[in-house]
């Protein structure tokens, strides 16, 4: 196998038309070496070279006879001295961590493991570990885009729909059976007219990046379903493919998002850039680790351990240079090249701690604000750890919007009749402006969400007052108790009317409040017709009909779909719900306010009302006198609305305002009715236990 210098830049295996240039960083490697395999099946390497050059911790290599499609994998001669926090080992075969393509998933066996498994990790274990390490595949990055037109819609303009790229599809009987579960699936036009149709306009997929399983999952018969354990972050997760080839993976993953965005739809995507599937100082040997472990992870106080506030074993190091640069590099492939549109990012906080603390300063931020490609792109914050100070809702720098878990607490707890104060859910629907508003920030900086992969869907937040995790193998350890003061009557699945006619308001009202708070919205795929996990909260370790979608809708399913398709065109069509900024409060237009509170009793609230334990308020948001303008400086006042929130056990019976006497209220929506009446309401509007309505009101001539 002949072999030039090359160059230190890009890193990874790049074809250029006419050879691969091989590169790696390594600051403490003596070589590097590049084994290449003839195929999945190869239980050790046919050749090995290696790199010859080395340019500042870089070692690189040009081979003229490498081509797409070939398997490769490294192997690392450095010091193996977990005391001073360096493992390397060169019987140990690892996964670049630039590779593009996964040529073969990993097959858990011991000899992966650095030391000998189960004894002392200060002692390096010389078996080859070929046969059944991940390895990684070049690839052709050509690809035909055509007239491909990233949705460049604001934030405030856009609901997310946060979905499991192989959950969404693998039972819906109208995708191709081949291709189900999987990026082609999602592409599938059956599967894009149900986004489509439902309004959802940004898709947010689990994690996508080349992920592995933990071995304590595999011995229990489960898997890492979720994603949320990556290895590769570059390399599109081929358990999520049609295609057969390393190739065919990418190119389907392209294809899917070019045919989402012909439809009009955004692609972000969860990323995991705070662990890796490494695990603790006693986990395998895949990659990072070999390489320069001292480098990529933060060791503790004593380097043979690892410092984490991830709750995973491990803390990826953006402090040292050459990891930021692998995650700001990352960032970059899949925008420019994978024409992604967005990122959520898991764990934020632990990005920005350089010297373990949180640092709203971090060069993370500095970069990605600064970078051409990245400043592009939407970027949102999961803006907490398990560290210490790890809770940084609305601390993110001014071009961060953010998973808002205030938001999430505060509805919930309204509409469980958890006793409360009514000004933090007042705040939470205006926009949060007390997280967002102080820095320059808008309301699309607060993504909203009531459910999310993590933890009950909807249906079961109103159908169970405990987890039920116990598929999960842990005795229902894990997992969070969201959820126990709902008081919905019998837990589960039951066919009493009262309780599923409960449940069903339930539903309908959280819905309601969280498409039409201030912010953006994100909805939970499948929470549209009420998807059960059966009580389980903490599902990511099952690949099965316990977390794929259901696509067998009856009748109460099919309406709440419906109902839910009415209120995102009802959010779509009138730019009250879309402020661009937050509300004032106070007299804009002559003696009009943008937004008014409202008592049951029909008059403006006062600042002693907020302090009492109420369960019910209004909120009129008002357009049509208010001229906002949107991000293109047009015009975009429209009606104004009247929510009524009802969130106790008892009948309301709400006063109508004394100013909107000269107005006529109709009611556009009630979630105690599949189609509220289109009348004309008097003084009062009558609000049953836990329900809620929404008023157009319009000038009377």
């Amino acid at each position: 196998m002949r072999v030039r210098r090359g160059r230190p830049h890009p890193l990874g295996a790049t074809w250029d038309g006419r050879g691969v240039n091989v590169a790696v960083f390594s600051d403490v490697a003596d070589t590097v070496e590049l084994c290449r395999f003839d195929g999945p099946d190869s239980v050790t390497e046919s050749e090995r070279q290696a790199l010859p050059g080395v340019t500042a911790g870089i070692h690189h290599g040009y081979f003229p006879d490498l081509r797409p499609g070939e398997l490769y994998a490294l192997r690392v001669h450095g010091p193996y001295a977990p005391d001073a926090g360096h493992r390397c080992n060169p019987d140990k075969v690892l996964f670049d961590p630039y590779a593009k393509a996964v040529g073969r998933d990993i097959d858990y066996d011991d000899t992966l493991y650095g030391y000998p498994a189960g004894g002392d990790d200060r002692v390096r274990d010389q078996r080859d570990d070929a046969a059944h390490a991940p390895l990684a595949a070049v690839v052709d990055p050509a690809f035909t885009w055509g007239a491909d037109v990233r949705p460049r819609r604001a934030l405030a303009d856009t609901v997310i729909y946060e979905l499991h790229v192989k959950g969404f599809t693998q039972r819906h009987p109208d995708v191709p059976r081949a291709v189900r579960g999987t990026y082609a699936g999602l592409a599938a036009p059956a599967a894009m007219e149900h986004l489509l149709n439902l309004g959802v306009n940004a898709v947010e997929l689990l994690p996508v990046h080349y992920r592995i399983s933990e071995p304590f999952l595999i011995a229990e018969g489960l898997s890492n379903y979720w994603g949320y354990n990556t290895l590769g972050f570059f390399a599109p997760d081929p358990r999520l493919a049609a295609a057969p080839t390393p190739d065919g993976v990418v190119r389907e993953f392209k294809t899917m998002v070019a045919s989402l965005h012909d439809a009009g739809i955004a692609v972000f995507l969860d990323v995991v850039y705070n662990h890796t599937a490494e695990g603790n100082h006693r986990g395998p040997t895949l990659s990072f680790r070999g390489i320069d472990n001292a480098a990529y992870y933060h060791l503790a106080d004593d380097p043979r351990l690892l410092w984490d506030v991830t709750g995973t074993g491990n803390s990826l190091n953006l402090g040292h240079p050459r990891t930021l640069q692998l995650v700001t590099d990352s960032l970059r492939y899949w925008a420019a090249e994978m024409h992604v549109d967005g990122f959520r990012f898991d764990l934020a906080p632990e990005l920005a701690r350089q010297f373990r603390d949180y640092d709203k300063l971090s060069p993370f931020f500095d970069l990605l604000l600064q970078d051409p490609v990245l400043a592009d792109v939407h970027l949102i914050a999961e803006p907490w750890d398990v560290g210490a100070g790890g809770y940084d809702v609305g601390n993110f720098p001014i071009n961060w919007s953010e998973w808002n878990g205030r938001y999430r607490d505060t509805v919930r707890r309204f509409w469980a009749g958890a006793p409360q104060q009514l000004g933090d859910l007042a705040t939470r629907l205006a926009g949060s402006a007390d997280l967002y508003g102080d820095d320059g920030r808008k309301p699309s900086a607060s993504i909203n969400f009531v459910t999310v992969h993590d933890g009950f869907t909807l249906a079961d937040l109103v159908s169970y007052d405990q987890k039920h995790n116990e598929a999960n193998q842990q005795n229902n350890t894990d997992g969070n108790n969201q959820n126990d003061s709902w008081n919905c009557g019998a837990e589960g699945p039951t066919s009493d009317p009262a309780i599923i006619a409960v449940r069903r308001r339930q539903m309908r009202n959280l819905l309601l409040t969280l498409l039409l708070s201030q912010g953006v919205p994100m909805l939970q795929a499948g929470d549209e017709m009420a998807r059960t996990q059966s009580g389980n909260n903490n599902a990511y370790c099952h690949d099965s009909e316990l977390t794929w979608i259901d696509w067998g809708i009856d009748d109460e399913r099919k309406a709440l779909l419906d109902w839910t398709k009415r209120v995102i065109g009802l959010r779509a069509a009138e730019p009250v719900f879309r402020r661009r900024g937050f509300f004032q409060g106070r007299p804009l237009v002559g003696d009009v306010k943008d937004i008014y509170w409202i008592s049951p009793e029909g008059h403006e609230m006062q600042p002693d009302d907020w302090q009492f334990d109420v369960q019910s308020l209004g909120v009129l948001f008002v357009g049509e006198e208010i001229d906002e303008r949107d991000d293109a400086g047009e015009r975009i006042s429209g009606n104004s609305f009247l929510l009524l929130l009802n969130g106790s056990e008892n009948v309301v019976d709400f006063a109508m305002p004394a100013r909107l006497a000269a107005l006529t209220e109709h009611v556009v929506l009630d979630t105690t009715t599949d189609t509220p009446e289109e009348k004309e309401i008097g003084e009062r509007y009558l609000l049953l236990p836990h329900s809620s309505a929404v008023l157009l009101v319009t000038r009377r001539t």
